[in-house]
């Protein structure tokens, strides 16, 4: 099994079949990524970023992972979706604003089981940026470096934030040890 650095130079040098096999090989995390943020939109923001990705591919310059360079591209079209979405007046600021002042619809709250749905819920009261990075360092298990790289931050200030959005979602879930389990739990989806 070919790793993605090597994937992606076959698929650099014309080899489609790489391209191919790269993005099957994060289709699901990034899927995931976007059905648990706003699940009747998932199908497209998937499509645009893997296309955004085959579009910038050439300037990908493997300093990081091809997975974080990939959730780079997919947080950028999270969040450009999410302006779509804005009212012309209303102020868009992803350290301060939630899912749930944005998107409104049923699909917001996912899963069938209580506790997941209650995760899920108070994840969507959380600054976009707060729940972004929760779900991929414990849902992608990505580490600070890499969380680093997607929001262009260093580690130290990575690890703070993970910190503070810890607590927001402890408080938010108001001691519920379940629910705050099934974030930590990286088979929770």
């Amino acid at each position: 099994m070919q790793d993605d650095f090597s994937l992606l130079a076959s698929w650099r040098n014309g080899v489609e079949q790489a391209g191919q096999e790269l993005f099957e090989r994060h289709f699901d995390d990034v899927y995931r990524f976007f059905q648990n943020k706003c699940s009747s939109e998932a199908d497209d923001l998937v499509q645009r970023t893997f296309l955004a990705c085959v579009n910038s591919i050439a300037n990908f310059r493997a300093e990081a992972s091809f997975r974080t360079y990939l959730f780079t591209i997919a947080r950028n079209e999270l969040y450009a979706y999410l302006r779509r979405r804005q009212r012309d007046d209303a102020v868009l600021d992803f350290e301060i604003t939630s899912l749930c002042d944005i998107v409104t619809t049923p699909g917001t709250r996912l899963g069938r089981d209580r506790d997941a749905n209650r995760l899920r819920e108070a994840l969507g009261t959380l600054t976009v940026d707060d729940q972004v990075l929760l779900e991929l360092r414990y849902w992608h298990s990505l580490d600070a470096t890499a969380l680093g790289e997607i929001f262009n931050l260093p580690p130290a200030t990575v690890r703070t934030r993970l910190r503070r959005a810890r607590q927001s979602l402890g408080q938010t879930l108001d001691g519920d040890a379940e629910c705050q389990r099934q974030l930590f739990d990286a088979s929770a989806k």
